[in-house]
Order: structure tokens, then sequence, then C-alpha cells
């Protein structure tokens, strides 16, 4: 089980990489004065990885929840 919790934490530190790209992303795209249309395009554009990232860190704690119980 141990190595249940591990690769949880593997799979989890990735998906909050993830999610730090899609901030740093937006961010970026904000300060970069794009017309209000561009910049909700752009945003667009980010948000299935967005919502990937967050499913990845999602499932990689619940990894580790498991892990944990089972252990």
């Amino acid at each position: 089980m141990e190595m249940l919790v591990w690769g949880g934490a593997a799979v989890s530190l990735a998906g909050l990489a993830g999610l730090v790209w899609c901030i740093l992303k937006v961010w970026r795209l904000r300060r970069a004065g794009l017309s209000d249309g561009e910049l909700r395009r752009a945003v667009q554009a980010v948000l299935p990885v967005n919502l990937g990232a967050l499913l990845l860190s999602v499932a990689g704690l619940m990894m580790v929840v498991v892990g944990i119980m089972l252990g």
C-alpha cells in the first residue's frame, strides 16, 4: 500500500503543477492587454487543461486516502 500512497502523491503533484501552469498562463494573458473577446477565447482554451489538472490532482489525493485506509 505504500506504493499506492507515493504514487498518489506523485499524481497529485503532477495535477498541482498543471494548476500552477494554468494560473501563470492566465495571469500572463491578463497582463498582455488583450481585448475582452480575445482574452475570453484564450481563457477558454486553457479551461480544459485546468479541469484535467484538477481531475488529476483529485485522483491522486483519492489514491493517497485509499492507500492509507488499506495500509
